[in-house]
Order: structure tokens, then C-alpha cells, then sequence
């Protein structure tokens, strides 16, 4: 059935100044398409969100379709053409357009199509809303959201208020979702919120911004201190619950706060980024307590952030900066080189980054992986050289728990031996001692593996705090390296030196080798060879250096 000519007809220019009218009062965007002089207006707050050239434009077709995502001009224009070929009355579509970052934005848009007395369409009419914007108010804990939050801070105008943000995240709160339901965790969320209402006062403005967190907003002079106070007031809140509840669930809460004075530039996404630096820093310190966003954390936390993502382009191109250094290791009866430990280093620019700041990045993303098979590589293919000069010379590589946990590093380890030619007595394999704790099961599958296959094993840092004596009996690794800690308290005191003297004589008596790392000067040297060791590392003897180095300072030069 086709629909009726209106009977009545507005001036174009009159609905302008009607959308003019109802613009302060609405979030949505009204629009009019005049067909008949290719025109299009359409609130002017749009022009806040979209990458339109104007509330008033012409040419309207391309118009559009350039602010359409790509993906969706095809249907807006099946759309639009099914208009103008048939009486149609309506319009309604659930596409894109391009926000002023370019990024998508989904919209609904709605319009009435009126037609004149020969049914031929005039201009369309209708309301654009944004249907993936987030809610002002959130149903479930009573609390307003997070557009509400980001209207309070564009309200400012620029302006810095004095006071703080604390930034409040329920711990571990997917466990209770999964262990408990759906069901109950909302109920958390909901007296969560009742809990932090009742200790906030009159000035202070309350929050539920994403999941399973809420932020206060004091702009009325709150100090450090007393945002703490209100943390631990909620804290209290909740452990009170947990006790009414018999301990059903244990729900516990972090708090990051953030004073406005530390805040530059005071823009939503800055805030809404330094809060959430806070309030993941309480979580890592343990979770269930606070913690106070200050410049110098956060410097560093933004450094570790680019060196990480320097360290991912490294890799991905061919390890670009990093090299291998080798520190010689030398027998304690002869003062003969031995061997060499392979160390991995990093340049970054002209920069030499200690292993302490790009080691532990490696090991967290991952990258340790592709970088443990580098750093092997580049041992064995030395180590294949040197036996040219040095026939026993063995090279030690240390493994981290990660490649031993997330790879079948046995098999790296295998196939670069066979790669480069080199007996698998010939490779030295280390892991510290706090690896080995971490990862037991692992690790006592990977020692089977390699001895089986002829592979010698370190382990490493023996003496750090561990001590873990029964490892010694139960995997019998063919070298225990002694911490340099451990030597420098026997360097000064007589109660360690006679517990490493022990420590020495029963590794020995397990038919395992000893080798002391951290030996610095003379005296130490002196001092150790009383024991004696079987190995002997550190400063004294050689410093880490690049191949070239290596091979003029103790291998051309003996």
C-alpha cells in the first residue's frame, strides 16, 4: 500500500530554525535533507563529533558518503536511491560515520520523507543518535557513568579544581562472576556502590566508570590523606560485608588516587589514564590497598612502556641492537680459560641498557622466547670458533623460566646444536635457582631431557636466598655457580666464608662442580683459591665483552 501525499508541508528554512531551537536540548542530532535544492542542515553540536564541513552543506550526496565508513556507503546509498525511486515514507539505518579521528561511530539514523501532491519527495526530516554511546546513568548500582563524569570535566572549562580522583577497582572480580554467577556479582556491584555512598559526603561526586570500577571526584580541597582515610573507610565497608556474608566470597578493593595538582593537562582521556596508572600500581603491589599516582612512577612506567615497544621492533628486525657478550670463566687449578658465559646486550640509539631494565621486559612479553634462540645461536656459533684454538672451550647459556614454561626450548637448544656442530657436552645451560622453584615440574622434565641428551646444567645464583640443598641430591646439575652476594659476605665475614668452605666441600662431595662468580679483586681471588673451586668468574678474571674483545683479551694473548 502506498503512502498518502502530506497534506501539509513546512518551509525548509522554518525546521531549520526549529533544530536551531531544540539544539541545547538534546544529545542527539537533528537533521533536514532538502531534495529539491541538494542541501542538507543538521545540528551544529554534531560537528563536535564528525567529520562533516559544516551544520550546512550541499552536494549532499558525496558529502555523506564521504563521512561514511567505508564499508557501509554502499548500503546508505541502496538506501537512499530506493527513496527517490519509490513512496517510501521513511528512512531508517543503522550505519557508520567517521568520527573526527577517523575512527567509526555507529549511528541509527531515522527520517520522514515528505512528498508533495504528485508524490514526488521533497526533503527528509529526521533525528540521528549514536547507539553505541555510553549511558549517562548506569541502572544497575544506582550511579551515574562515565559520560556523566566527562561532562563534569568538560564543565571546567580549563580550569584545575583542588582536590583529588580515587579511583576504586574490586580485586579479582571475574573469579566471582565465574564461581558464584552473574547474579551474584551484580549484587557486589551494587552494594559496592551503596558502600561508597554512604562514606562520601555532600561535595563529593561518585561514579561507576568501566566494569567493576568507580571513581570519586572531590574538587573541594581534599588532601592525600584524606583520601586515604575515605579508601580505608570503603575497605572497611567491605570486609563488614564479607563477615555478614560468612565469607561466601572474599571481595577485597584497590584504590589509585590522583591529585588534581598532578594533573597537566586536564583533559578526560589524560585523567581517565593517570587514574588507571594508579590504580593498576595498587593492584601490582598486592592488591586490596592504595596508592598515590606521583610523576617519577609514572616517568617510569612510561619509559618501560617505549623501551618495550623499542625491544618489539628490535626483534621483529633481526634483533637489531642487541649483542652477544661473553665473560671467560677460568679453572681454579690452572688459571686456564675454560669457557665463556654468553651474556645478551641491548643498545638502544647510542645507549647501553642494563640487562635489569630489558631482561625482565623480555621474560613479561614473551620476547624472551625469540631472544633465548638468538642469544644461543650466537654461543654456539662462537663457541664452534673458539674450539678451533680452544678444543674443551664450552659455552654457557642461561634459559629463563619462561622459555622453559612457554616452549619446547629442548628442541631449540637440539636443533642449534646440530646446527652448528657442536657436542652437546660442549654446551653449559644455566637457570637460576628462583627459576627452578617457579617452574619445579618443568624444569625437572627439561634437566631429563638434556641429560639424556649429553647437555651439561648450571645452576645458577646458588646461595641468593633459596638454597634449596635438595635439588643437589634429587637433579645433581653438573655446576653450581655461587652468587656474588654469597661471595662478597664470605669476603667479609668469617661465619659465611667457613658456610661457603662447607657449601663447597659437599657439592664435591656429590661429584658436582663449584664455580664462584663475582670474584672482583686480588684479595678476593686469594681468598677464594683457599677453598679451592673448580671454577673461578667475575671482574677480576675478565669483564662481559663483545666477541672481537674476547678473542684478542684471552684467547690470541695466551
Amino acid at each position: 500500500m502506498k503512502d498518502e501525499p502530506n497534506q501539509e508541508l513546512l518551509a525548509v528554512d522554518e525546521i531549520r530554525r526549529m533544530i536551531d531551537l531544540y539544539n541545547p536540548c538534546t544529545d542527539d542530532y537533528l537533521f533536514v535533507f532538502d531534495f529539491e535544492k541538494d542541501s542538507y542542515y543538521i545540528s551544529p553540536h554534531a560537528l563536535d563529533r564528525f567529520r562533516l564541513p559544516g551544520s550546512s552543506f550541499h552536494n549532499v550526496m558525496d558529502t555523506l558518503l564521504d563521512v561514511t565508513y567505508t564499508e557501509d556507503r554502499q548500503a546508505l546509498t541502496d538506501d537512499l536511491t530506493d527513496i527517490f525511486a519509490t513512496d517510501r515514507s521513511s528512512h531508517n539505518l543503522i550505519y557508520r560515520w567517521q568520527g573526527l579521528d577517523g575512527q567509526p561511530i555507529w549511528i541509527n539514523c531515522r527520517g520522514r520523507v515528505v512528498r508533495g501532491e504528485d508524490s514526488r519527495a521533497l526533503y527528509m526530516v529526521g533525528c540521528i543518535n549514536e547507539i553505541g554511546r555510553k549511558q549517562k546513568a548506569d541502572n544497575l548500582s544506582g550511579l551515574l557513568g562515565e559520560t556523566s563524569l566527562k561532562a563534569l570535566l568538560q564543565g571546567l572549562r580549563g580550569s584545575i579544581p583542588d582536590g583529588y580522583f580515587l579511583r576504586l577497582g574490586l580485586d579479582n572480580f571475574k573469579s566471582i562472576n565465574a564461581r558464584l554467577g552473574v547474579e551474584y556479582g551484580d549484587m557486589i556491584l551494587r552494594r559496592m556502590g551503596d558502600f561508597i555512598m554512604k562514606c562520601v559526603h555532600h561535595e563529593q561526586h561518585l561514579y561507576r566508570i568501566v566494569a567493576d570500577e568507580f571513581m570519586i571526584v572531590d574538587f573541594h580541597g581534599g588532601t592525600v590523606r584524606e583520601a586515604t582515610d575515605l579508601y580505608m573507610d570503603i575497605r572497611r565497608s567491605l570486609d563488614h560485608f564479607v563477615e555478614e556474608n560468612h565469607y561466601e566470597a572474599f571481595v577485597t578493593a584497590s584504590g589509585g588516587i590522583l591529585k588534581c595538582e598532578d594533573v597537566r593537562d586536564f583533559s578526560w582521556s589524560q585523567i581517565m589514564k593517570l587514574s588507571e596508572f594508579a590504580l593498576t600500581e595498587a593492584k601490582q603491589l598486592g592488591k586490596n590497598r592504595s596508592y598515590v599516582f606521583t610523576q617519577e612512577d609514572y616517568d617510569g612506567f612510561m619509559k618501560k612502556k617505549k623501551l618495550t615497544q623499542v625491544l618489539r621492533q628490535a626483534v621483529a628486525n633481526h634483533f637489531e641492537g642487541f649483542e652477544a657478550y661473553f665473560q671467560p670463566i677460568f679453572h681454579s687449578e690452572d688459571g686456564t680459560l675454560s669457557g665463556a658465559e654468553a651474556l645478551m646486550r641491548f643498545h638502544m640509539k647510542d645507549e647501553m641498557v642494563m640487562p635489569g631494565e630489558f631482561i625482565p621486559i623480555l621474560e613479561d612479553t614473551g620476547l624472551i622466547i625469540p631472544a633465548g634462540r638468538w642469544i644461543l645461536h650466537e654461543a654456539l656459533g662462537f663457541a664452534k670458533k673458539m674450539q678451533h684454538v680452544i678444543p674443551d672451550f664450552r659455552v654457557s647459556v642461561n634459559v629463563s623460566y619462561v622459555q622453559v614454561v612457554k616452549s619446547d626450548v629442548v628442541v631449540d637448544i637440539m636443533d642449534a646444536l646440530k646446527q652448528f656442530d657442536v657436542m652437546p657436552d660442549h654446551l653449559i645451560i644455566e637457570l637460576t635457582e628462583s627459576g627452578l622453584i617457579e617452574t619445579d615440574t618443568y624444569f625437572a622434565h627439561l634437566w631429563k631431557q638434556l641429560r639424556e641428551s649429553g647437555v651439561k646444567l648450571a645452576l645458577d645464583d646458588f646461595g641468593t636466598g633459596y638454597s634449596n640443598f635438595h635439588y643437589l641430591n634429587e637433579l645433581r646439575p653438573d655446576i653450581i655457580k655461587i652468587d656474588r652476594s654469597f661471595t662478597m659476605r664470605a669476603m667479609s665475614n668469617e661465619y659465611e666464608f667457613n658456610l661457603l668452605s662447607l657449601l663447597n666441600g659437599m657439592v664435591k662431595s656429590l661429584e658436582l662442580k663449584v664455580c664462584v662468580e663475582g670474584v672482583e679483586t686480588e684479595e678476593e681471588s686469594e681468598r677464594i683459591a683457599v677453598l679451592p673451586p673448580d671454577f673461578s668468574q667475575g671482574f677480576f678474571f675478565g669483564r662481559p665483552c663483545p666477541k672481537k674483545d674476547f678473542e684478542e683479551k684471552y684467547v690470541r694473548a695466551s
